[in-house]
């Protein structure tokens, strides 16, 4: 990833001026924030001087390794270039972690659906494929996968199956791939050896969390009031105003106790039905706007709508967003998505505008 290293260093120029005037050192809110910037900003400065400075020893080393004719000193160059090679990964995650902070969404459960769209059987086929492909993901991510559903066909493969995947990073890895996933291959029912395209859709989706639906109702929201039972016999019924009724003024929902003689009892009981029924409600609107999130991301499956091409034949595997091309789709089928969910978390924090520093990234 390049960065704009002269905006930066501006900007810390400009920070440090700031940081520099007694006055502001008064100012203990805007000083923090001034010195945590600084700070962030320096760091990201010296990973990104240490990853141009590992790229030009590669450089140099290739060049000669190009050039060398000694059989042990070439050995030496490889080993020394491997060694590069491996920090130069490890200098470009850590920059890449940097530009793209975490979000507390990152480790949540993900449910992952996939259902078979245009192509009939080679469609199920390939949701097979890609099941048995994310996976391979979670397993090189030390992710857990539970399967929650599947409807398999006659003749192989799966008309849809969801799973759900647990692990560091999760979410903030496996977002991106909900849509419209396009193969072109060579069935092995095609006796003529032609290449059909087909399509399945892939809808990623946050698991709900307990904590989310756990409601502390403040005492302003609720509009208590208490009447006479009423019913047959008893010596209680219509004696005492031991009915209540609970209204949520925010949503309207409204429930009503009088099994016990208690009015304390009875308000428990009509609380906890209240709590019941906002939890539904609550639900009930994530079911809708996780139904929303679904139709958006799969459309209708037609092969017009790709994010995602595969390509059997030629080994290529194109992501049509952020317009990156391989040629190592069998790496991919086996799992190798890492480097993809790295380029469309760095595409998509490009795209939303959200970075805390916008200038930060190089135009």
């Amino acid at each position: 990833m390049k960065i704009d290293r002269e905006a930066i260093v501006q900007r810390l120029h400009e920070i440090e001026s700031w940081l520099g005037q007694e006055a502001n050192i008064q100012d203990r809110v805007n000083f923090a924030e001034h010195s945590k910037e600084h700070s962030y900003l320096s760091t990201i400065v010296g990973i990104y001087d240490r990853q141009e400075n590992l790229e030009r020893q590669i450089k140099d080393n290739e060049e000669l390794l190009s050039t060398e004719k000694d059989q042990d000193f070439i050995s030496i160059i490889e080993q020394d270039l491997a060694s590069l090679r491996k920090l130069l990964a490890q200098v470009e995650k850590n920059l890449r972690d940097l530009l793209v902070p975490p979000s507390a969404d990152d480790d949540r459960t993900t449910i992952v659906e996939l259902r078979a769209g245009a192509g009939g059987q080679e469609a199920m086929l390939f949701v097979a494929d890609c099941v048995r492909m994310y996976q391979m993901y979670a397993q090189k991510m030390g992710w857990k996968v539970e399967g929650l559903s599947a409807t398999p066909s006659d003749l192989g493969g799966f008309k849809e199956y969801v799973m759900a995947i647990t692990g560091k990073n999760v979410w903030r890895f496996l977002r991106h791939e909900g849509g419209t996933h396009r193969v072109q291959r060579v069935p092995a029912t095609e006796a003529q050896g032609r290449i059909h395209t087909s399509t399945i859709t892939v809808a990623v989706l946050q698991e709900a969390d307990e904590k989310d639906v756990s409601l502390v109702i403040p005492e302003s929201d609720l509009r208590i009031e208490t009447t006479r039972s009423s019913g047959a016999g008893g010596q209680h019924v219509n004696k005492t105003d031991s009915a209540v009724r609970i209204t949520h003024i925010p949503t309207g929902a409204v429930v009503f106790c009088q099994e016990e003689r208690s009015q304390h009892k009875n308000k428990d009981k009509a609380l906890r039905y209240l709590r019941a029924k906002l939890s539904e409600l609550e639900r009930r609107r994530k079911k809708n706007e996780q139904d929303a999130l679904r139709l958006e991301q799969v459309g209708s499956g037609d092969r017009s709508e790709k994010i995602r091409t595969y390509n059997y034949p030629q080994n290529r595997i194109t992501d049509h967003r952020i317009e990156v091309t391989r040629y190592d789709l069998d790496r991919v089928m086996n799992g190798d998505l890492e480097d993809f969910s790295h380029m469309l978390v760095d595409w998509d924090y490009k795209k939303q505008e959200k970075a805390a520093c916008p200038w930060i990234l190089a135009k």
